[in-house]
């Protein structure tokens, strides 16, 4: 995706109704598990686009996150899209290692259990 349309994209997310963050539903493109909830910013949403690298707001520091600079256990980009309202996004990624910083594969482990019974 060229600039532009990377910052068509951003601009039509609504930053207003959470004080400048979005959620950000991420999904592994594979096995369509979800894996986790973040929040991005304007800032972090374009670093995604950019680098082919999920980023995030991290409210806890204040700071810009790029998912798996210090574990390895990067979110390589595959798709990204918005919700009908445009103030919910959803990563679609390649998930390398896990996800949460618990050691499990998707921050919502119940659910993942309950799937992979199932089958």
């Amino acid at each position: 995706m060229n600039n532009e349309k990377i910052s068509e994209f951003v601009n039509k997310v609504d930053f207003a109704k959470g004080n400048s963050l979005v959620p950000v539903i991420v999904q592994d493109e594979r096995t369509k598990d979800i894996l986790m909830l973040a929040y991005a910013n304007r800032e972090a949403l374009t670093l995604s686009f950019t680098t082919g690298i999920a980023h995030y707001w991290t409210r806890s520091r204040q700071a810009i996150w790029k998912k798996g600079e210090t574990s390895g256990h990067v979110q390589k980009i595959k798709k990204i899209d918005t919700d009908c309202d445009q103030d919910t996004i959803l990563y679609v990624v390649d998930q390398v290692g896990v996800a949460c910083h618990t050691g499990d594969w998707s921050c919502f482990p119940t659910v993942t259990k309950e799937k992979s019974q199932r089958k």
